[in-house]
């Protein structure tokens, strides 16, 4: 039976609820694939002009690199007070530092103006970034994850995954619009600065929904009965959510590592090395190769969350599962329709592996809320999603980049999706399903000692 803590908001609340979400995830990858397309198009000029050209580049993509690196502190911490203090309040700080440190960026001297202060600047400001967007996406998702009901939870909590298409989109479209209308020189001078000052609008945008918000009522009850606990033990404090997650949650954690392999990996396969496959091994021009990306990620944004709508119906397990054995089968199909060198051939082969990752990660989003209890479940998912993201989506195209350089092959990189795929499907299918779960008494953990009211060691509590 759900608990009064569970009960859905009115639609009004709701919808505000996933719109502060959205938003949060949306200038999160949106300062993903800016900072991305930057680092390829201008930092190398303008932060490493001393360096050679190919080094300049390298430079650059390794102070993107780093933002990866700062993740998974930021989900230690973001978990940690999230766990402690509410969803909300952590999500106002991760929007605000995410969206500063991107403003920044777009007021920062370049190397000609203060030397090598500029780079070291730009890497600051990228570890900053890395550090909140580790801590952005677990409440994201918890905000409206812990607000609905599960009868509709999949589709509810998939929604702030609509914003990996939707920054995507923006930031993508943000860039032509400006390299349309400015010359190559006006655009390396200044233009290159307003898609990341836009990202203070953005973020004015997302404290005035976010602020609106109520904090989650599972979250509510949850800290009241810790309180209850914690005076019932004569003032004793209850042990670090971290702690607790690995302590009795560690299986989950490796869960939701595993379920993020093949869903992280195929995505920068399918949307970043494809624009180095498709140009160097296809023949693509570069405009080709990212207006089929463009196209995809609209229809990737609309089919996410009939993703997890599916997810409601037939559970988490097997819509994942799907996406994940629908990845690892497409590979090949994948790299033969690229090599064709035809724009309709390569919009297919881009549009369907992208819908088949849409399958893993709409119902993620709720998959890993129902894994853990709500006094660690901040920490729980966002330590196993970002943790994940190191070993995962962090290198990927790298590796794919450099098995094509050895092998001159697109086999070696198919056989590797594939094999994230695998252990996905393994991590997947050895985890229980979830979709009934009241998230309010889901996985409860033992926090007291054994008394002689409750003499069993493993009570159940939240």
């Amino acid at each position: 039976m759900a608990s009064a803590a569970s009960a859905p908001p009115t639609p009004s609340n709701l919808r505000r609820i996933v719109a502060a979400s959205l938003i949060g995830t949306t200038i999160e990858w949106y300062d993903f694939f800016l900072y991305g397309s930057a680092a390829a198009l201008v930092f190398n000029k303008l932060f490493f002009p001393d360096s050679d050209p190919v080094v300049g580049t390298l430079l650059s993509f390794l102070t993107y690199a780093v933002g990866f690196a700062a993740r998974p502190l930021g989900a230690l911490v973001f978990g940690h007070y999230g766990d402690r203090l509410g969803r909300k309040k952590l999500l106002v700080l991760s929007l605000l530092l995410m969206g500063g440190a991107t403003f920044a960026i777009g007021l920062l001297p370049t190397h000609a103006t203060v030397g090598s202060a500029a780079p070291v600047l730009l890497t600051v400001l990228r570890l900053v970034q890395g550090f909140a967007l580790g801590g952005e996406w677990g409440g994201a998702v918890l905000l409206v994850s812990e607000h609905g009901d599960a009868r509709r939870r999949g589709f509810w909590a998939s929604w702030p995954q609509t914003g990996a298409p939707a920054g995507q989109l923006l930031a993508t479209g943000v860039l032509s619009l400006l390299t349309a209308v400015l010359s190559d020189a006006a655009f390396g001078s200044w233009g290159w600065r307003i898609p990341f000052l836009l990202s203070g609008v953005l973020v004015v945008v997302g404290l005035w929904i976010r602020l609106s918000v109520d904090e989650s009522p599972v979250f509510k009850q949850a800290l009241a009965q810790a309180e209850a606990r914690k005076t019932a033990r004569n003032g004793d404090a209850e042990k670090l959510p971290v702690v607790s997650v690995l302590r009795h949650h560690w299986r989950d954690v490796l869960v939701a590592m595993g379920a993020r392999m093949a869903e992280n990996i195929s995505y920068y396969v399918i949307t970043a090395f494809i624009l180095v496959y498709a140009t160097t091994s296809a023949g693509v021009s570069k405009q080709t190769a990212l207006n089929s990306v463009l196209i995809a990620s609209a229809v990737h944004f609309a089919v996410i969350p009939a993703w997890g709508a599916l997810s409601d119906r037939v559970g988490r397990r097997p819509v994942y599962l799907l996406g994940a054995v629908g990845v690892g089968l497409w590979m090949f199909p994948f790299f033969s329709l690229i090599d064709t060198g035809g724009f309709g051939n390569l919009l297919l082969a881009v549009t369907v592996g992208l819908v088949l990752h849409g399958a893993m990660y709409a119902p993620q989003a709720a998959f890993f809320s129902e894994m853990f209890a709500t006094r660690m479940r901040y920490s729980g998912a966002s330590i196993g999603a970002q943790f994940a993201s190191v070993a995962a989506g962090a290198p990927a195209p790298l590796i794919a980049t450099a098995l094509l350089a050895d092998y001159d092959s697109s086999t070696p990189i198919a056989l590797y999706v594939i094999a994230a795929a695998v252990l996905t499907v393994l991590a997947v299918g050895v985890a229980e399903e979830t979709r009934h779960r009241d998230l309010a008494d889901v996985e409860p953990v033992a926090e007291a000692q054994p008394t002689a009211e409750s003499p069993a060691a493993d009570a159940r509590t939240v």
